[in-house]
Parts: structure tokens; sequence; C-alpha cells
């Protein structure tokens, strides 16, 4: 992908590094890379290539392996984004506006639009080349054969059902593509139409706009949500959404005596996103209902001359930034369970020199010691931020819902960190209105100890729950769609729709070296043999999707590798371009108590410790609320977290 703030290489040079590439292994397709990348990139790309070739990094010691990560993430930086559209925004005082809007504008420091509701989403790299057609293989196929559901597989210990609501509380937050009205239909052909839930099914294509560029991409699609780190999933996405949920006394937001929702008449919950929601997922938006009220009365407690609105807005400041800082240092650290990532996830926050250095001297050293957050000045790397069409297809996740939601008895006068289970409950029963009256019956606490004790499902082939494949979607307001969609064959399409490269495409974009047989993808023979089925011996033509839940996993991680890659640029970036985490990350804009309120939080667990004071103590054993609960803590390890060579923490 050519940088275009870097001229090409001499042609004299250009060869002589191509004659290197070759003394050095550098694999052939990777080669015409080194082209548009300047003498420092191309010694960065020859160290991450040859560690990559052995297959070393997740097996260096800790710091060896964060040297990797920050090589890699400069790479990525550097050659993985790419703006589409073209600047359109004006420059604004940013005095007027020391508060994040409804709808993202205001945030980028010389730019009212970008990142704001409606903008384009962005690539991390050019649109596929491929030359086969939206249905080549049959999306129905794919489905069928390598996706759907056979016997669940769950992830042991790692990672709960709490776990997995999080992942959709976090996407409906950032992104949801705007949808066109001309409907799309499938139609399952014969050799796996008797196995289908849907024979057909239709929906509604993505709106594809043009960006009203002649240099880079000539059309893009747009993202209806903010894709800053805002809390808009409940707040709102614009001024009418941010109304409906607020109380409008004291800064607070509506909720319901019982601690849950409220509805509207219709029976659809007033939250700041309702689209497509379930029981889990309303859960949280709750809890952080309840969470961002609660700092209301702390702050109402320390600044009494703060009016309605003062209140809310600093709340919404405080609540989005612990959501934030949660994801980070607490979910992200249970979905990649390494004492590397342990590091470099708290680094993102923190720095290297730790919390307790940043608590008495702030961020004085830059990112790598003082951490991401606090920084003078928001960092884009000349790229406006925005999140990207490959961000959003490597969270495609869904493999982690289950076929039932097990719920347990906490009214037992015997209690234990493994409570009995009482019911078990069909997933399509917790879904939409019936779910949220199902889950006003079954209580928060129930409900959120049931999903703390709950495995997730794991991310890997057959493991897609088949209720998926005759699902009733929901429009933006949370109305039932007439229409059933079979979400299984609609993400293999949307992928391709949206010019998504496929995974052989996709990884060499990213640096990584491409597979060349199936087998260098998985040791499974059965996954061999179903990849040939549907793809005959053609690696090019494996889908993004498949590829990325077929990969062999590096031990400890819940994703596979070519998905974390992406998470590596966009976990930093999500924090760093956003002027809220860093030029007005200051108390003149979140109050004094608000920084000391988000400083003390370290977990999902501080904040259901806050409103359920005895939940944890009586049924939770393990480190992190995102963890199976029952689980062990994490084992004491002695060694300074640096110094330890590489491993995988106990769970």
């Amino acid at each position: 992908m050519p940088n275009p703030h870097k001229p090409q290489l001499p042609f004299q040079l250009y060869n002589m590094m191509l004659r290197l590439s070759s003394l050095f292994f550098i694999h052939p397709q990777l080669r015409p890379l080194i082209a548009k990348m300047s003498l420092l990139d191309i010694i960065i790309f020859y160290i991450v290539h040859m560690v990559d070739k052995f297959g070393l990094w997740d097996r260096l010691p800790v710091l060896l392996g964060l040297a990797y990560l920050a090589l890699r993430r400069r790479l990525h930086q550097r050659h993985n984004l790419l703006h589409i559209g073209a600047m359109s925004g004006k420059k604004y005082d940013v005095q007027q506006y020391p508060h994040r809007t409804a709808d993202g504008k205001y945030n980028h420091p010389t730019d009212d639009i970008v990142g704001s509701r409606g903008t384009f989403f962005g690539r991390n790299m050019p649109p596929s080349t491929s030359k086969f057609g939206l249905l080549d293989p049959h999306p129905s196929v794919v489905a069928t054969k390598l996706l759907e559901r056979r016997k669940f597989a769950d992830c042991g210990k790692q990672f709960n059902m709490i776990a997995c609501s999080w992942l959709q509380f976090m996407i409906h937050d950032w992104i949801d593509h705007m949808e066109d009205t001309q409907q799309v239909e499938i139609v399952a052909p014969a050799e796996v139409a008797k196995q289908c839930p849907l024979k057909s099914f239709k929906f509604y294509s993505t709106k594809e706009i043009s960006t009203g560029s002649l240099q880079t991409t000539k059309t893009g699609f747009l993202n209806s949500r903010t894709p800053w780190w805002d809390g808009s999933v409940i707040y709102g996405n614009d001024e009418a959404g941010m109304g409906k949920v607020r109380a409008y006394k004291d800064g607070k937001l509506k909720i319901s005596r019982d601690g849950l929702l409220q509805h509207d008449d219709k029976g659809i919950p007033i939250s700041g996103d309702v689209r497509n929601c379930w029981a889990g997922f309303s859960l949280l938006q709750a809890l952080f209902v309840k969470e961002h009220n609660a700092i209301c009365d702390m702050l109402h407690e320390h600044y009494p001359e703060f009016d309605d609105e003062k209140l809310y807005q600093h709340a919404r400041l405080v609540t989005s930034t612990i959501i934030a800082k949660i994801h980070t240092i607490d979910w992200t650290v249970e979905l990649l369970k390494t004492d590397t990532l342990l590091a470099a996830m708290r680094i993102n926050w923190y720095g290297m020199l730790g919390k307790k250095v940043k608590d008495l001297f702030g961020n004085i050293l830059g990112p790598e010691l003082s951490g991401l957050v606090g920084l003078k000045k928001p960092q884009d790397h000349g790229v406006p931020y925005s999140l990207t069409e490959e961000f959003v297809s490597v969270y495609r996740m869904h493999t982690t819902l289950p076929d039932k939601i097990i719920l347990r008895d906490i009214d037992s006068k015997q209690k234990s960190t493994d409570p009995l289970i009482q019911e078990e409950v069909n997933m399509k029963d917790m879904i939409g209105k019936e779910g949220e009256k199902r889950l006003a019956k079954i209580g928060m606490e129930k409900m959120l100890v049931s999903m703390g004790h709950q495995p997730c499902g794991a991310v890997t082939l057959w493991n897609y729950p088949l209720w998926m494949r005759n699902l009733v979607a929901h429009d933006i307001d949370g109305e039932e769609r007439e229409d059933q969609v079979d979400m299984a064959s609609m993400e293999i399409y949307r992928d391709r729709e949206r010019k998504v490269p496929r995974y052989n495409e996709f990884r060499r974009n990213l640096l990584m070296i491409p597979i060349s047989k199936w087998e260098d993808l998985t040791d499974d023979e059965v996954i061999v043999e179903a990849l040939n089925q549907v793809y005959g011996d053609d690696v090019e033509k494996l889908d993004l999707l498949v590829g990325i839940h077929a990969e062999k996993k590096i031990k400890g991680f819940a994703i596979c590798e070519t998905a974390f890659f992406i998470f590596v640029l966009i976990a930093s970036r999500r924090l760093e371009a956003d002027r809220f985490f860093t030029t007005n990350f200051n108390s003149q804009t979140y109050t004094k108590k608000g920084l000391e309120w988000i400083n003390k939080i370290e977990s999902l667990k501080d904040i259901i410790d806050r409103h359920f004071p005895e939940m944890t103590k009586t049924w939770m054993r393990c480190s992190s609320a995102f963890s199976v609960w029952d689980s062990y803590p994490n084992a004491p390890n002695n060694v300074p977290l640096y110094l330890r060579c590489a491993n995988v923490r106990s769970f």
C-alpha cells in the first residue's frame, strides 16, 4: 500500500533491497511491498518478518515480545491506515466544545466532522482485488458446510457470557453500516437447501456512496454510529437519542426501580442503542446507567453548584472513559491471556513506568513510558480517525453465543462459588421484547451471576449458532423486521459486498506470510477436507471469516493472530486519536473527582462491587469478572512482569 507521505525509494536502492530480500528469505509475495517503504521501515519489516518466519514472537520473553509488537504496530500505522473520502470539515474553537457532542463532531482538533456519525468507514488496506464474485462460493454453502454449529464448543474457563455480551456492548458503541433501500435476496442452492433453515431470505444491501475523491478509493460505506469511545451505546448517537434516555434531574439517566432499563409503550428498552438487543446486552447497558447515576451523585456532593447539564456531561465523560479502561486493561487482557499482552495493554493505559509513576507525575514521558491516555495532543499518524471495514470484519464473533442461557439458583441457603443450575432458557427467548420480559422476571442479580458462571462459545469453525440462521432482525429503533435472515450466510456476503479482501490477500496486506496450502492454516485433517470441498485447492478463494475461525491460535488467545494484528493497530488508535483521552484528559474537563473515580477503576469487578457489594464475594472465585466465575484466580507470580519469560497466564 503506498504511503502518500513518503517518496518511493530510488531504483538502485529498490533493486538492492530486493536482492537483500532474497538473501534474507523474504516471502516472494511480500517483496513488492518494500518499494513502498522508507529505509527505516524496510529494516523494521526485515526484523518483523524474520520473527514471523520462525513463529517466535509469542514465545519470546515479555520485553522482546513487546518490542516485536511495537515494531509491527509502527508498520501498520504507516502502511495500514487509509482515509476514505475528502476532508470536508472546518476548523473550530475547541474551547466552545468542552464535552463530547451527541453525534461525535468536534473531537478532531482541526476538522469538526472527522469521527462523527454518518462519516465513512476507513480501511486498513485497499479494497479487494479478488476475481471471485459475490456468490463464489455460495454464502449458504460456506455457512452450511463450514460455519453452522454441529456441537457447541465453549472456550473453557477463559471467557464467560458477560465477556460475550461485552463484545456486543462495544460493537454497538462503535459501528453499524448504513443500509440502502434496495434488498438483496439469497437463495440457497440445491446442494445445501435441505440443510438451510431458510431456503431464501432478503436483507438490505449496504449503502455505497461516492467519496468525491479521484485520488483514492472512489466509493465507501457510512457508519451510522459514532466511532469514538463515547459511551453512545447507552447515551445515543444524536440529540434525539440522548434526550430520550435522560431523566433531566441531577444529570441522571432513566432507570427502572428494579435496576434494569425502562421501556417504551411498545416494550422496547430505552437506551442509547436498541438494535438487535438481547437480555445480556441490555443488562450491561443497565449496569452502566447505574454507574453514570452513581457518578452524578458523587459529583453533586462535591460540586453542588453544578446544574443538571453539567452533572450529565461530566458523568458522561467519566463513564465512557471507564468503559474504555475496562475494555483495555480487563476484557482484552482476558481475551489474549498471556503475560506479554497483559503488559502491552497496561502500557497502552499507564505506560511502561506503570500506574504509580503516572499517578505521581502524569503523562510527562510520552506514549511508551507514560501511556496513550493523557498525551499532550491527539495522534492520528497523518490519517484522520475512523474505524475500518477490516476492523468490523475481524470482530465478527457470533460463535461466542450459546444455544441456551443457563440460569443459576442464587436464592439457595447453600452458598458456593458454583451455584446450582436452576433452568435453561433458549437464546431465542432472550432476544428483543420477549427477552426484556424474561430478563425482568429473572432479575438483574441472577442474570449477572448466571452469565458469570457460563462459558461462552469458542471462535472456531462449526460453532455458528443454528438459531442465528433463522433470526428476526431489528430496525435501528428496535422494531422487528418482516424478513428473517440467515446471519451466517449474510456475514459471508457482507465482507464480499464491502470489498474486504479475502483471507490470503488480507494477510499479505497486513505484512503477514500468506498460506500456500490448507495445511498452513490448520493441522486438523477434517477441516482441511472440508475446505477442499468448498474452495477446492484455491487458497486465494478462502473467505476471511472462515480463515480467522479456522486458523491455529496462539496459546492463551481466544482469537487468531490475523485478527489480533488489526486489534494491535486499532486498540491504540481509539485512545491516542481522541482529544478526550489526550489533550482534554484533565481536571478542567473531567473534574478532579471525576479523574479520581476513573483512576480507582481497574476492572469490571470494581463496577459490580459498587452496585452489588456482596455478589463477587459470594459467587466469584476468579480474578476477572470476564472469566468463568468458578475458575481459580490467576496464580501469583513474583517475577516482575517485564522480566518474565513468555507464558500463558493461568485460568
